[in-house]
């Protein structure tokens, strides 16, 4: 099939495009509002830009809290949602008054960042402290402003499980992360397997 992704008649039961650009990682993002107050949410629109620095981003659907509190405060930091923390990453994604803590609905512990104010989960084997870098509005070809952000970070400080290093290297399969797929779908990282680039060639240096 073939449909134009701008009226976006598809004929299909739901839109196919968040099935289609999968698997994608979860950003569980904490930040502390202008009064201090706990907030934590995950984003599937969410991934690194860069290593050299370190940039990450997420995107929100609606000027949501998170994207409110970035901009209030200029840090947030970004957890690894695992499937032993499946539940309490759905949990806290739903609606919630402005000023709730999902810290205390979800049962998860805040831990003291390093470098950032915003707490870290302690129950996430991995954490990335990130300052606000810039917030993008996202405009389509008609340059009509769309009620999407993207929030960019610099990553200054990384907290990582002693307990999933092995070798010196990361094993994510003690980790477990999550993966957003289309519709209800999730996916987890259990199973990985190796590949060496080509030497010489002309490929692009930020390929796979």
């Amino acid at each position: 099939m073939n449909y134009d992704a701008i009226k976006n008649k598809h004929g299909l039961r739901h839109d196919p495009f968040k099935a289609i650009v999968a698997p994608r990682p979860i950003g569980w993002i904490s930040t502390l509002d202008a009064e201090g107050r706990a907030n934590l949410a995950p984003y599937s629109f969410f991934n690194a830009l860069g290593d050299n620095p370190h940039v990450v981003m997420f995107s929100s659907s609606g000027w949501k809290h998170s994207v409110a509190n970035v901009e209030a405060t200029g840090e947030f930091v970004c957890n690894l949602a695992t499937w032993d923390l499946r539940e309490q990453m759905n949990e806290s994604s739903a609606p919630f008054p402005e000023g709730t803590s999902e810290f205390e609905a979800t049962g998860l512990t805040p831990a003291p960042s390093v470098a950032v104010k915003p707490p870290r989960v302690a129950e996430s084997p991995i954490a990335l402290e990130c300052r606000h870098l810039q917030t993008i509005r996202i405009h389509d070809l008609d340059g009509k402003p769309a009620d999407q952000w993207m929030v960019m970070g610099q990553v200054v400080s990384i907290h990582i499980d002693d307990a999933v290093i092995e070798d010196g290297m990361i094993d994510v399969t003690r980790i477990k992360p999550l993966a957003r797929l289309g519709y209800r779908d999730f996916s987890v990282v259990n199973e990985v397997f190796q590949m060496t680039r080509p030497a010489g060639g002309g490929g692009a240096a930020g390929g796979a």
